[in-house]
């Protein structure tokens, strides 16, 4: 089956790994304890020789409960104006900027541990997909590859009527 991600550099793939995968479950252990964007919880970690090096998880810009709420039902400059899933994130408030996405704070906390990126594995919980942005923010660190949980692109895609988006509790995985 080939999927088509609405964003995928030339060249690049996606690989997928079981629930049970234990950077997999660390990601989504981080997900379910850190990301504050309920609208697409999202977590991600690094890993190189089979260690962590760093872990991110996505978070809005929203703190207010009442500000969330409204963006939730809609009030959403990116959702009011049409615009493309993974572009201009900078337009909402609610809407988590490319810089507080998962991918990017992974990258971040890794060299702020004081770790290089370069030949590191990213795995990344929540989402089915990894945006422009964030993929240059990959490419540029020069993380090797890319793993999302199998089924991803069921489980994590708002298209798909059997998601599983902006739920916390994520049991029926490993």
């Amino acid at each position: 089956m080939s999927i088509e991600y609405p964003y995928l550099p030339k060249g690049k793939t996606i690989s997928y790994v079981p629930g049970a995968n234990p950077f997999m479950r660390e990601a989504k252990d981080l997900c379910v304890k850190h990301s504050t964007d309920d609208k697409q919880p999202t977590a991600a970690v690094i890993v190189k020789d089979g260690k962590v090096l760093g872990r991110g998880a996505n978070q809005s810009k929203l703190r207010s409960a009442f500000l969330k709420k409204l963006h939730e039902k809609g009030w959403c400059v990116r959702k009011i104006l049409k615009v493309k899933t993974g572009e201009k994130y900078w337009m909402c408030p609610g809407c988590s900027g490319y810089d507080m996405h998962a991918e990017a704070e992974a990258i971040a906390n890794t060299r702020k541990n004081g770790y290089a990126t370069e030949g590191a594995d990213l795995y990344l919980w929540g989402h089915w997909w990894c945006c422009e942005p964030c993929w240059k923010k990959i490419i540029d660190s020069g993380i090797k590859n890319v793993y999302l949980l199998e089924k991803s692109e069921v489980y994590f895609n708002r298209g798909n009527p059997n998601n599983l988006i902006g739920r916390r509790n994520f049991s029926k995985f490993a």
